[in-house]
């Protein structure tokens, strides 16, 4: 995990002085409260010259065209705000960059006939962000997360998960990456989360953002079928591999077997 270096880095400065900008009444609005004075870490530290925010899979759960809203609070569950930055590689913030968020709800169960748990929004002028939604469930083969999709106006965009820490499944998940860890605190009305995200771009916004992102395309291959339904057990094959079914679905394009490690088991 990257450790910011001590003292004030040029994103805190940035941010700072963004904060500053804000009229205070507009703090409690889509812009999120600076006034923490504990340190953060941002992962990874911007400096003009680090990596950006690492990429992860799509997974199986991901749907196009999720309505455009700040706040995904669809179910019950332990209430959970996450806001941060969107950072160019030279630490500049970026307006109007795209996040797509889903999630599971409190039982671990995506809403695949509908959008429940599923949003997407704009950073505002400052390059901020912020999400108010619950602590994701649990579900076989994967630690808690989030899935997000993150795009600058006009750039190629990134797939990537965040994560929350002191999570005991974070040792055995297979796909967790502590440098997509969040850094969340317990307050009286549920918890907060922050990460800010560095894209791998120059760090200015172009003049408008793109659509919210297509799903990705099925690649062919073995008796796996895309609209199949499959019930706990079943094996299929694809890319010259076999598959058990881990947990009963409807196969989509983007759902293959090797791509879905919670829903298929390789034999």
């Amino acid at each position: 995990m990257t450790t910011e270096p001590t003292g004030i880095s040029r994103k805190n400065l940035l941010k700072a002085a963004a904060a500053a900008a804000i009229p205070s009444a507009l703090l409690a609005g889509t812009v999120p409260a600076l006034a923490n004075t504990e340190p953060l870490t941002p992962t990874p530290f911007c400096d003009d010259g680090d990596d950006p925010t690492p990429p992860q899979m799509e997974g199986p759960y991901f749907k196009p065209n999720s309505p455009r809203r700040t706040s995904m609070l669809d179910g019950a569950g332990t209430r959970l705000t996450v806001s941060g930055y969107v950072f160019g590689l030279a630490c500049q913030p970026i307006a109007n960059a795209l996040l797509d968020f889903w999630q599971a709800d409190n039982a671990g169960a995506y809403d695949n006939s509908g959008y429940r748990f599923r949003g997407h929004q704009f950073t505002n002028a400052q390059g901020a962000f912020s999400l108010t939604t619950i602590v994701p469930g649990l579900y076989p083969g994967r630690t808690r997360h989030i899935h997000v999709k993150v795009q600058a106006p006009g750039r190629p965009i990134l797939t990537t998960q965040l994560y929350f820490p002191n999570e005991p499944r974070n040792a055995t998940d297979s796909l967790f990456n502590p440098v997509l860890l969040m850094t969340v605190r317990t307050v009286p009305s549920g918890r907060e989360g922050t990460f800010d995200f560095v894209l791998n771009v120059a760090g200015t916004s172009s003049p408008s953002p793109t659509t919210t992102p297509t799903s990705t395309p099925t690649q062919p291959g073995g008796t796996w079928q895309a609209g199949q339904y499959y019930a706990v057990g079943a094996q299929v094959t694809y890319g010259g591999l076999r598959y058990q079914c881990q947990i009963a679905h409807t196969a989509q394009p983007g759902w293959e077997p090797p791509n879905t490690p919670a829903l298929w088991r390789r034999l």
